[in-house]
This record gives C-alpha cells, sequence and structure tokens, in this order.
C-alpha cells in the first residue's frame, strides 16, 4: 500500500526494520476506538490507544489500553509510582509527542516516556496502534512493538462493576 503521509511511527519501523501492516482509513472519518475497530475488521481487544498521562511529580507516562477498555488512574498512578495520574490536555499532546489527539502513537514520539502495555496484549498475536496520524493504524506483534518502544506489561484496565 502507498503511504500518503510517512509519519514519525512509520519512518522509525522502517529505519529498525520492524515488520508491520499499515491500515489507512482516513477515507472513513473514523476516529473513536471501537469505530476504527469495526472499520479495520478486528476485534476490539487488538486494537490499542495510546493514552500520554502527567503524574503528581509533573513527569510524563504513556499507557497503552484497548480500545474496547478504560485506563484505571489509580492503577496507573501505582505502577507509575505516583499519587496520581491524570491525562494530558489535548492542546498539550502535540508540542509534547509530535502527534495530534486521535493520532498519538506510542511509536516515535519527541522523547521516550516510560510506557506500559495492559496484559491483554500478551495473548494477542498481533496488535494495532496508531501509525501516527488520525486515519493510520499499525498492526505488529507485541514483541515488534516492543523493539520499536520499550514498555512494559501491567494490569492497567478499570474493572467494571
Amino acid at each position: 500500500m502507498a503511504v500518503k503521509e510517512k509519519t514519525n511511527a512509520i519512518r522509525l519501523l522502517d529505519q529498525k526494520k520492524i515488520s508491520y501492516r499499515l491500515h489507512d482509513y482516513t477515507d472513513s472519518g473514523a476516529v473513536a476506538g471501537m469505530e476504527v475497530a469495526t472499520i479495520l475488521g478486528e476485534d476490539p481487544h487488538t486494537v490499542f490507544k495510546t493514552l500520554v498521562t502527567v503524574g503528581a511529580g509533573g513527569k510524563n507516562y504513556v499507557f497503552i489500553v484497548p480500545v474496547c477498555g478504560e485506563l484505571d488512574l489509580k492503577k496507573a498512578a501505582r505502577i507509575a509510582g505516583e499519587k496520581w495520574v491524570e491525562m494530558i490536555r489535548a492542546r498539550e499532546l502535540l508540542p509534547l509527542t509530535g502527534y495530534i489527539h486521535g493520532g498519538c502513537s506510542p511509536i516515535g514520539m519527541k522523547k521516550l516516556f516510560p510506557t506500559w502495555i495492559d496484559d491483554s496484549a500478551r495473548a494477542c498475536d498481533t496488535i494495532c496502534v496508531s501509525g501516527g496520524r488520525v486515519g493510520y493504524q499499525v498492526q505488529l506483534t507485541p514483541a515488534d512493538l516492543a523493539r520499536a518502544v520499550p514498555y512494559t506489561f501491567a494490569d492497567l484496565l478499570l474493572e467494571r462493576q
């Protein structure tokens, strides 16, 4: 597939010779995670969103969770060793990461932040994460994602009652 726009994420994957499949759904207008999973024809448990947070101490952290789940901020804070973490404001995302809301990839951010991915990714042959642009997803193995951006597995999801 011809790439309309090479993003930082795609450039990094190519540079490191990491195998991936690019999904381009830019013409669909989809942004919401569940909608993206449907358009891709993928199980929502294998399509992941990238969430950037800030902790009580002012440090930033990245959490990668399935689009069908919700990040438990208390678990995230405990994992990061912070009193609390909160989502950063949308207007802070571009200057901090180089990506915009809806197109934030864990791969190729301006800086490498401590990163965790939900334990559920262990059971996936492949996962999809943002390709660095609204309308791009890259599909790769969790091991190949770890070659692009070091991460730690953790229980990140909010439990549903």
